[in-house]
Order: structure tokens, then sequence, then C-alpha cells
């Protein structure tokens, strides 16, 4: 039997997950109709791709401070992100009453 200790120590673990949280991310960013639940659906593609990074750096890279590096940029990007995004979304609530994608028909070049 496999215990979960020695289970953690293999970068295949980490890659499934991290690419588990990719698909459910895109899959959601996809299938939600709210700006917000594709923000969060960012988020979680953003969150894969973190821990893809880390994994790689803790088991192959040399100098494990690199993928940590990358990854404080990624969620720095990300929080920026998550800012713009979400007063731009206060400025369409403002101008349209709703947050739902679909509405935004108006916006299309």
């Amino acid at each position: 039997m496999v215990s979960l200790i020695h289970c953690s120590d293999q970068l295949s673990v980490y890659l499934v997950i991290g690419a588990l949280l990719f698909a459910i991310g895109f899959f959601g960013f996809l299938r939600h109709r709210t700006l917000i639940g594709m923000l969060i659906s960012g988020e979680v593609i953003l969150s894969g791709a973190v821990l893809n990074f880390m994994a790689f750096s803790r088991f192959l890279a040399p100098d494990p401070v690199t993928g940590q590096v990358f990854s404080l940029f990624i969620m720095g990007i990300a929080a920026a992100e998550a800012t713009i995004i979400l007063s731009i979304l206060v400025a369409v609530y403002r101008h349209y009453r709703s947050v739902a994608a679909r509405d935004l028909k108006d916006l299309e070049g």
C-alpha cells in the first residue's frame, strides 16, 4: 500500500493536480456567464500554472529559487489583473446595471 508521504515525492502528482486546476479553470472560463465567474476561473488557471512552476522548480531545477521567483511574479500579475478587472466591472455595472457577459453586446467593435 502506498502512503501519501511517498506519493507526494513524485513530480507527476503535482503535474496532474496542476493540469486538473488548469482544466477546471478553463472549463469554468468557458462555462460562466458572468464576468466575476470568468475572473475567478482565470485565477484558477493561474493557480495551476503556479503549481506547475513550483513542482518543476522543486524536482528539476538546480536552483529552486528560480521557480519561486516565477511564482511570485505570476501571483503579482494575478493581483494586478484582479484589481484592474474589478475596477472595470464596477464601471460596467454602473453603466449597464448588470455583470452578465451577454448583456455587454454594445462593447463589440
